[in-house]
């Protein structure tokens, strides 16, 4: 094996002198020489390096594998040079070694749930040259019951660590995303919110380790890493500080039976007066109630188009307790014993993503959806005072303008109304009602039908700045939006990124700008909505140090 792996070194070594002295080897050449140059095992080609050009048909199922938005995939969208899947670990330091040797730009994907893309296009006006590192094959997950703990590397979605979670203890839970194909990796970097976030927070709040690989290629653990840097991670978003490898989470307790159900409200059956309730008690009800509301337009039983208002919630306990806090909290809504439904937390995660009944957990093992894949365009707002009801009748006709709108209205309030803004990144805490997700999708790929989806959405945001959070107006990094704006290279800006990041991050975007650069003062991991760095650190006695 050691031989093997000498006499490889040393070909790659002739081809790379060969590459200066007689030819002018591509960027991809040059890559896969590096990366197994730098590499501590035999790399197979032809299941770990993809390009549009030695053969398209791979490249373009490896590229669209985990895309979830179609909209990102047009033939406009810049696509990579190199698609590299990292096999174990050591090959992504490997690929952050290599990218900067050769000045090409890396960007990583995980579960491929970015929601413009960028983890795997690129929206930059300018051509942007880049590899796409693919974290996919990096799924291990060890669970550890006695330590309440369980370490995921970053390729896992958030489906198989629940499963993996449930097939050891069915008392035993973690707080993080509804969507069972989110990468974890990337899914925890922006917050990743849940059901159970009312009862313990995000599943950023319960990451107790994590191992990064920084712009040098080093990989760093908690105690390595520092703790201003754990704590930039943990909500600061992707793609700015290094690529996650894994995160150590801690596990929550989770009752053996929980209860769900899903209670439709159309226009004519009191959508609005249910809605205008439910502002001023989902978050004040007991915090192991989670009552989300997905709005959509269905027809009406005249065959008139209207809004269908559906209250889904999860209740961290069993039927006869939650209908005595519904009666007492929230009886307009008209809860009954037939509506509810008990099961196990795992099934739980079935119901809640959507999945028809009969779907088994081990579903989740596969890591897909079940849902088809589309064009889409969201928007995201968070609410700190009641829409009153004149306004949430001019929502609805906004809403109905739309041939495919959907909102989803998340409940805050319990626990994270009681963890600080500061605590990590994500700053939308006490005070917050909820949070509002726009959505549109199509499935037509021409650009008239985005226009038209994509005007629409706008307008709705619009409408609605009039009743949300203001200065700033809040926003949900994990539902990325590049209408607020975007670097237009990698010599991004404190001022100009602040326009975003405020609304991300409200308060926490300067030290996030500090951490961001102090460990990577280059500026190695950028895209269109990353940090910017400083042109001067910040020393210990808070004076200025020119670069």
């Amino acid at each position: 094996m050691a031989s093997s792996i000498s006499m490889n070194i040393l070909f790659s070594f002739i081809l790379l002198f060969s590459a200066s002295c007689v030819v002018s080897y591509t960027i991809q050449d040059q890559f896969y020489q590096c990366i197994t140059l730098h590499s501590d095992r035999s790399i197979p080609f032809s299941t770990a390096f993809f390009t549009p050009t030695s053969n398209a048909t791979s490249f373009n199922s490896v590229l669209k594998s985990t895309a979830q938005n179609l909209r990102c995939l047009t033939p406009s969208q810049q696509k990579p040079l190199l698609i590299f899947t990292a096999l174990i670990e050591s090959h992504v330091q490997a690929a952050v070694i290599c990218a900067k040797e050769l000045k090409v730009q890396l960007r990583v994907r995980s579960g491929g749930h970015d929601y413009e893309g960028i983890s795997y296009t690129s929206e930059m006006k300018r051509s942007v040259s880049f590899i796409l590192l693919d974290l996919a094959k990096l799924r291990a997950i060890k669970v550890d019951i006695e330590d309440n703990s369980a370490w995921v590397q970053a390729g896992a979605t958030i489906g198989e660590v629940y499963y993996r979670i449930a097939e050891k203890s069915q008392t035993h839970g973690y707080p993080a995303g509804l969507c069972t194909s989110l990468g974890i990796g990337g899914h925890i970097t922006g917050g990743a919110y849940g059901p159970m976030m009312r009862k313990y927070g995000l599943g950023a709040d319960n990451v107790v380790d994590a191992r990064i690989v920084d712009a040098s290629g080093r990989v760093l653990d908690r105690a390595l890493m520092g703790e201003d840097l754990f704590w930039a991670i943990r909500g600061g978003g992707g793609g700015s500080f290094g690529i996650i490898l894994a995160w150590k989470v801690r596990l929550v307790p989770v009752p053996s039976t929980v209860t769900v159900f899903t209670v439709p409200k159309t226009l004519e059956t009191g959508a609005t007066k249910v809605l205008n309730k439910w502002q001023h008690v989902a978050h004040k009800i007991d915090e192991d109630l989670f009552i989300r509301i997905l709005i959509t337009t269905v027809n009406s039983t005249k065959g008139k188009k209207t809004v269908q208002t559906a209250y889904q919630a999860l209740f961290l306990g069993k039927t006869d307790r939650l209908l005595d806090v519904m009666n007492h909290s929230f009886p307009e809504l008209g809860l009954t014993r037939k509506d509810c439904v008990e099961m196990s937390w795992i099934q739980s995660v079935i119901y809640i993503a959507g999945y028809p009944s009969n779907i088994k957990p081990e579903f989740l093992l596969q890591g897909k959806s079940l849902f088809p894949t589309v064009n889409f365009k969201a928007k995201s707002d968070f609410l700190r005072v009641p829409v009153p009801v004149t306004g949430l009748q001019g929502m609805w006709e906004k809403f109905l303008q739309d041939d495919s709108p959907m909102m989803i209205w998340n409940p805050y309030g319990g626990m994270m109304g009681k963890i600080s803004e500061s605590s990590i990144p994500f700053p939308h805490r006490k005070g917050v009602i909820c949070k509002i997700q726009y959505l549109t999708a199509w499935t037509d790929g021409d650009k008239k039908t985005a226009d038209k989806h994509i005007n629409w959405i706008r307008g709705l945001y619009e409408y609605m700045g009039t009743f949300v959070s203001k200065f700033p107006r809040e926003a949900y990094v994990n539902y990325r939006d590049l209408d607020l704006g975007m670097n237009k290279n990698a010599n991004s800006n404190f001022l100009e990124a602040s326009v975003w990041g405020k609304k991300y991050y409200k308060n926490n975007y300067d030290r996030l700008v500090l951490v961001k650069t102090e460990v990577d003062p280059d500026n190695f991991f950028w895209h269109e909505q990353s940090l910017p760095i400083l042109p001067f650190k910040v020393g210990q006695d808070g004076k200025s140090l020119i670069h």
